[in-house]
């Protein structure tokens, strides 16, 4: 599943690729997931212009002049692709086709990938935006393991499972660590990973391809590596569920119990 660093890498690209584009048709052929009608998404948007895609979460929001948005959350195997006139692409679950026929799909072969009308807003702070305090006073009102605590969308949006892995080792905290048991100079370091783990993921992610709208690059991990038995500085790796999560971590990383 595409995580932040990566959905930030698309909004970007598709953004220069869209903006100020008019939009002319959108379709829906798989349209069990969306939250209105077909008919009402299409008198919404038709015919709007494209003023910003950006990232919220996990999910990519296409705004356009009239105030409508559109959200596109790709799930687990959720594929964005570029055509001219004619989409060939099969699985197709949302297609949007601006003036002079450039056309981008949301492709998922389980159905899954979900479009909605004028996404909800939330009171959950995107992940590099939640800051020291507020992550303190999530770990320390729960004996959760950390790792559950950054994957859940309920108090984080936007971190996965390769990111949580990163961010921990980042900050020498072991995965399995009490939330509530972390002291405070942990949490410091917990916070700036998250920050710091992203934005070079991003920068890694427009490196290795400018032009990226979808896909995961993830060559650059330094824990998370199911193909690899060290990270880069030599630490073995080991691998063990957290919930249903495979979780690499190493012994470096100070466990909190």
């Amino acid at each position: 599943m595409p995580e932040l660093p990566d959905l930030q890498a698309f909004s970007r690209n598709l953004t220069k690729l869209f903006k100020d584009k008019k939009l002319e048709i959108v379709n829906v052929p798989v349209h069990q997931k969306l939250n209105v009608q077909v008919k009402n998404l299409q008198a919404a948007i038709e015919n709007q212009t494209l003023l910003k895609v950006v990232r919220v979460g996990k999910e990519l929001h296409f705004g356009f002049a009239n105030g409508h948005v559109l959200g596109l959350h790709m799930m687990l195997h959720g594929q964005f692709h570029l055509f001219d006139e004619q989409n060939p692409h099969k699985f197709t679950i949302v297609e949007l086709v601006f003036e002079k026929g450039k056309g981008l799909a949301l492709t998922d072969f389980q159905k899954a990938a979900t479009p909605t009308l004028d996404p909800k807003p939330s009171d959950v702070p995107d992940a590099p935006e939640a800051g020291f305090e507020y992550l303190k006073k999530k770990l320390a009102s729960t004996r959760t393991p950390v790792k559950t605590v950054l994957m859940d969308q309920k108090v984080l949006r936007g971190i996965g499972n390769a990111y949580a892995d990163e961010i921990l080792y980042d900050a020498g905290i072991s995965p399995f660590s009490i939330s509530n048991k972390i002291p405070e100079t942990a949490v410091k370091r917990l916070a700036n990973s998250i920050s710091s783990v992203l934005e070079h993921a991003e920068k890694k992610i427009l490196e290795h391809d400018p032009h990226v709208i979808s896909g995961e690059y993830r060559d650059f991990l330094k824990v998370h590596l199911p193909k690899k038995k060290e990270t880069p500085k030599g630490e073995t790796i080991y691998q063990k569920p957290v919930g249903s999560r495979k979780t690499y971590y190493t012994d470096g990383q100070e466990l909190f119990v």
